[in-house]
């Protein structure tokens, strides 16, 4: 980082997660226009975006509760879904692990698929944790307060719209993280990792309440560890026999 003052790093994570928040403004007007669609009280779906602010889990949490789902099913569904944000949370451990639960609580409240991306990719291209605690809030509060911003927008164009959420505009959000993420995929780890994903997410595609996202995610990851550990364990062994 250039600059090394609160006021430059925190603008620098706001710059950094711009394409994303880009990206994300379609997803949050669908939001706001299918909660409104679904029959929900505007202040039902703005507070949704307020106090969860869990992206693709609240689409499943306004189906639910328009169906009538009791509430306590409705959280566990929630919590399953984004049980991945603690595989991020584990990568994140270098920079939280020094800091107080005042830094800790909001962090872990503003973590979002974006904000890991653009973070874990920054914490990956830096020699230092020193000053990625702002760095994060820059990016993750512009991102929530896009999210608030466009779920609103989202309620007032689902009154003039209602068929704004069939016009797929959410496709811009997955459009972005193939751009974030493939040019990452720099090992043969990362492509065996990513291409279990792919073949495992489109067969958990139709699995009830996104639960085909969390296996597909974790079993991924496993695939991805063991082939890191392998190719760890197999270089050492390489370069014992050119000796």
């Amino acid at each position: 980082m250039p600059s090394t003052s609160p006021q430059s790093i925190f603008i620098s994570g706001v710059k950094d997660i711009f394409p994303l928040v880009v990206a994300a403004m379609p997803f949050g007007l669908v939001f706001g226009a299918m909660g409104h669609a679904q029959g929900l009280a505007d202040w039902v779906i703005l507070s949704i975006s307020i106090f969860v602010f869990a992206g693709a889990s609240q689409f499943i949490a306004i189906t639910m509760l328009a169906t009538g789902a009791a509430l306590p099913v409705i959280v566990l569904t929630v919590f399953i879904v984004n049980l991945r944000h603690m595989l991020y949370s584990v990568s994140l451990i270098p920079i939280v692990q020094g800091l107080t639960q005042k830094w800790r609580w909001p962090m872990a409240f503003a973590l979002t698929d974006e904000t890991f991306a653009v973070v874990y990719n920054k914490m990956s291209l830096s020699g230092t944790h020193q000053h990625l605690p702002i760095y994060y809030l820059g990016s993750a509060v512009f991102m929530y307060l896009n999210w608030i911003l466009c779920t609103w927008i989202g309620i007032l164009l689902g009154s003039q719209l209602p068929s704004l959420t069939s016009f797929g505009l959410d496709i811009a959000m997955v459009v972005a993280f193939i751009g974030i993420v493939v040019p990452n995929l720099k090992l043969p780890s990362h492509w065996l990792c990513a291409i279990t994903a792919a073949a495992c997410g489109l067969l958990t595609y139709q699995w009830p309440h996104q639960t085909g996202l969390l296996i597909s995610s974790l079993l991924a990851i496993v695939v991805g560890v063991l082939a890191e550990n392998r190719l760890v364990k197999k270089s050492p062994a390489e370069g014992d026999s050119h000796e």
